[in-house]
């Protein structure tokens, strides 16, 4: 067969099996125009799914008839003009491939008035394309009309009404949830389904509640950080208020809305740490970025980018998210000093506390009360947990004092309240400003270990205590194989270990913050957590497992009776602990029970 050019018609057919797959698809290149001519306000109105018609109307710049004959031609744009405005795209479209693509597949009609004109224009893509003067406010409306009626093939591949419906649904509020500032409605069948008025900037967090829920806004901390010419600002919701699946995480650079690997990586890394398993965080992110640095002309649905730097850009998110996560809760008070945060890099950071309280658990809002100041010691006699809290110039005078419930100095309640009483040698039950707190002491003390072990590391590597009599260990060969092959990584959590036989393993030295740990109990333990993670290529995470191991290992455990001086110095530690609002494993460390809710509890006022 000899080689042919293709005709228009077929070359838009073919553009549009990438742009254009379902009815969503046709709103999103829309939207994206209506954004780009500067709508303040947009209609969408949909008919059985969006297969019989999608027409979308703004208030935006308008066109005039000449513009209006152009932009169903292929490759016609206002954005670009020439090779180096591709290095630098701000808008939304940019390949004048949208309108084209949907005119071959669908009947297309636009009626179009710039502001400055007396009256609009219309034009109804097909054979004849010569715009007809038509009465229109200012503005543009969009309609496309009986989708794939010149491809039934593609039709064949479409679902349900009512799932064309749910995609098009979340298609206009990820879009509303990028712009609050422009008012949508949608309506489907002329039932209205969304109806959100255009927010100020300082009120968009109204826009965040009502299209994600109360109950993300009630458990996310509102973020705002800029460094190395970057800037991140959102919401970002808390570990303990993670879901089953990632429906509610929406990122946006520069306005765009981006489903972008690097991007993912980088936030499931930075909430690694602190999330129970099979558990996703919810966020609302928008980065900001010189648009040089990024490419978007990667694919033709523009969801993809390929930053410039992606290396600088995944230190970005994974340092702010973390250190945000790690400020946020409980912890809001520990200073960037404590929490091991040295990165000189950044020029500013703001992390707002969540907006509500919240009965169900973990980092509720509160007033912010002053932290206590850092006692000069932790009384707690539990020996492996003594050398976590302090050292040997910390040690505690005889005849102590139980704790001054007056509050630190008169400064006022501490955050997390002051220690009531122990429950079943499990739960510590404090007292706060505003009602009442309990606290898993193990998940707590858990955590506490584990963040010292991490900033240690971090500092100056794990300070090791050599045994007086290395401890003998029976293990099978797989395990002493296994110890042998990872003793580089042993070492550089703590352990030193040699093989001393085909089943047996020598330890000498122990974390110096784990000394009177049981040295056999936590080797076999890290060595089991060893083997759960070999095919694990990145030896951060491995070491990470192993700390948390170790820190799991080394936390007072429950059954163990603590004085109300302990307790009190628990809770106190706890306010300068990062992440400390979950355990290693996201578990929840403590809940809160405000007054109102104790009161709903007893019926009280009614």
């Amino acid at each position: 067969m000899s080689i042919r050019r293709l005709s228009p018609e077929l070359v838009n057919q073919i553009a549009a099996g990438e742009i254009i797959e379902r009815p969503a698809s046709v709103l999103k290149e829309l939207l994206e125009n209506a954004l780009d001519a500067g709508a303040g306000a947009i209609q969408v109105d949909i008919e059985a799914g969006g297969t019989r018609l999608i027409r979308v109307r703004d208030d935006g710049r308008g066109m005039a008839a000449a513009d209006l004959a152009l932009a169903v031609e292929s490759h016609a744009t206002s954005k670009i003009a020439a090779l180096d405005d591709l290095e630098h795209i701000a808008t939304l479209g940019f390949r004048g491939e949208a309108l084209p693509s949907i005119a071959s597949v669908a009947a297309l009609r636009i009626t179009s008035r710039p502001m400055d004109a007396d009256h609009g224009h219309m034009l109804a893509a097909g054979d004849e394309r010569t715009p007809v003067p038509a009465p229109h406010p200012p503005g543009t409306t969009v309609e496309v009309r009986d989708l794939f009626h010149s491809v039934p093939a593609r039709r064949k591949f479409l679902r349900t009404e009512r799932t064309e419906l749910r995609h098009i649904q979340e298609l206009v509020r990820r879009v509303a949830l990028g712009r609050p500032e422009v008012a949508f409605r949608l309506t489907h069948n002329g039932r209205e389904l969304l109806h959100l008025p255009a927010l100020p900037a300082e009120r968009s967090e109204q826009r965040v509640a009502e299209l994600m829920g109360h109950a993300f806004t009630e458990a996310a901390l509102r973020l705002d950080t800029e460094a190395a010419g970057l800037r991140l600002q959102g919401w970002i919701g808390l570990p303990t208020a993670a879901r089953g699946q990632p429906d509610l995480q929406y990122v946006y650079l520069n306005g765009r809305m981006i489903r972008d690997r690097l991007v993912t990586q980088a936030l499931r890394r930075a909430y690694a740490d602190v999330l129970f398993k099979d558990r996703f965080p919810a966020y609302l992110l928008h980065l900001q970025m010189d648009p040089a640095l990024v490419d978007v002309n990667v694919h033709p649905t523009k969801h993809e980018v390929r930053f410039r730097d992606g290396r600088l850009v995944f230190d970005f998110l994974h340092r702010q998210i973390t250190r945000a996560l790690a400020h946020g809760g409980a912890a809001a008070a520990v200073s960037s000093a404590e929490a091991g945060d040295a990165d000189a890099r950044v020029e500013s950071v703001s992390v707002s506390a969540p907006w509500r309280g919240d009965v169900r658990g973990g980092p509720a809002s509160r007033p912010a009360f002053h932290a206590a100041p850092r006692p000069g010691h932790l009384p707690l006699p539990v020996a492996e947990a003594r050398a976590v809290y302090a050292g040997p110039a910390d040690a505690t005078p005889a005849g102590e004092a139980e704790p001054d419930h007056t509050g630190a100095g008169g400064q006022g309640v501490p955050r997390l309240g002051h220690a009531v009483a122990q429950i079943h040698g499990v739960y510590v039950l404090a007292e706060s400003a505003t009602g009442l707190i309990l606290v898993d002491m193990h998940a707590a003390h858990e955590r506490i270990v584990y963040e010292r072990l991490k900033h240690q590391y971090a500092q100056e590597g794990i300070a090791r205590q050599p045994l007086l009599m290395p401890v003998a260990v029976a293990v099978t060969p797989g395990e002493a194989d296994l110890a042998e092959d990872s003793r580089a990584l042993l070492e550089a959590v703590g352990l030193e270990v040699d093989r001393a036989g085909p089943e047996q393993l020598r330890l000498r030295t122990v974390p110096a913050l784990l000394a009177r740990a049981d040295g056999e109990a936590l080797l076999r333990d890290v060595l089991a957590d060893l083997r759960a993670h070999e095919g694990m290529a990145a030896v951060e995470a491995r070491q990470r497992h192993l700390l948390a191991t170790m820190g799991c290992h080394g936390s007072v455990r429950a059954n163990r009776r603590l004085t109300l001086t302990e307790q009190e110095n628990l809770l106190r530690e706890m306010e300068r602990t990062p992440n400390i609002d979950q355990c290693n494993h996201g578990r929840p460390t403590w809940v809160a029970l405000e007054m109102a809710d104790l009161d709903r509890l007893f019926l009280r006022g009614r």
